[in-house]
């Protein structure tokens, strides 16, 4: 039997938040599907054990320290992923951070905090890879938003606000680039519960427990929270977001842009 090749096979992929949770299986997924990929994270250890994977698969990688609210970052990000591979194909806009509570109770800090990693690392995204991807001929840039952005969150204000923004954001870089004719499709993806680490490292939430009857506090608990709120009733994994990046990423979307992929047990449906 003929191996297939992969559907990434000879391009190149930068992806954000890579070393851990809906990164890290994307990471993986798109370099076992041929693409070589830049794996960027603050998490440097973990990122380097990602590209260790990826290697000892037989797999091309590089890993790149990157704060995706910083402007000079990105612009190293960019230049090191051209020195090492060349082109840049796909970028997978997916770092992100979670602070919860109630408006009356996040600091202007926390709130510039979570627009700059969530909101402004997107919009940075874009302006600095684009050139890139004009260069060889066009590509794939993928967002990774949230249900958030869809119905809201009252436990989530700060963040609803930024993959809403993302969420605009998306669609409208679909229709810049569409009217530019530069060859770049633009979409995004809208995890539902996902089983992640962001569930252990999200600010302003209970440790344990939904709450109480009479509030409306956020569990740490993916499991409970799919019990509750998935009508499949159980949480998603971070290979069911990469599944559908791999999708908007591959040829296989190729008439797809501006398109909101929900990817979440029928949350939203409901």
């Amino acid at each position: 039997m003929v191996e297939r090749p992969g559907k990434l096979a000879g391009k190149v992929a930068l992806v954000t938040g890579g070393a851990s949770g809906i990164g890290r299986a994307t990471s993986l997924l798109l370099a076992r599907e041929g693409a070589a990929v830049a794996v960027t994270d603050l998490q440097d250890a973990a990122g380097r054990e990602c590209v260790a994977e990826i290697a000892g698969a037989g797999g091309r990688a590089i890993f790149i320290h990157h704060d995706v609210a910083s402007e000079d970052d990105w612009r190293a990000a960019i230049a090191h992923t051209s020195e090492a591979f060349g082109r840049l194909d796909v970028l997978v806009n997916n770092a992100g951070i979670a602070i919860a509570g109630l408006i009356t109770e996040v600091s202007l800090a926390d709130w510039r905090r979570q627009q700059a990693v969530n909101l402004d690392g997107v919009f940075l995204g874009f302006k600095h890879a684009l050139p890139l991807m004009r260069a060889g001929g066009g590509g794939s840039i993928v967002c990774i938003a949230s249900t958030a952005a869809l119905v809201g969150s009252s436990n989530l204000v700060s963040y609803s606000a930024t993959k809403g923004g993302v969420r605009a954001l998306a669609k409208s870089m679909a229709m810049q680039c569409a009217g530019l004719k530069d060859g770049v499709r633009v979409n995004s993806i809208y995890p539902g519960i996902i089983g992640t680490p962001i569930y252990g490292t999200m600010e302003g939430a209970p440790q344990h427990g939904p709450g109480g009857a009479n509030t409306k506090h956020l569990s740490r608990d993916p499991d409970a929270l799919a019990t509750m709120f998935v009508p499949l009733g159980t949480k998603g994994a971070p290979e069911d977001i990469a599944a559908g990046v791999l999708y908007l990423a591959s040829d296989d979307s190729r008439y797809v842009t501006g398109a909101e992929l929900v990817i979440d047990g029928g949350m939203v449906a409901r």
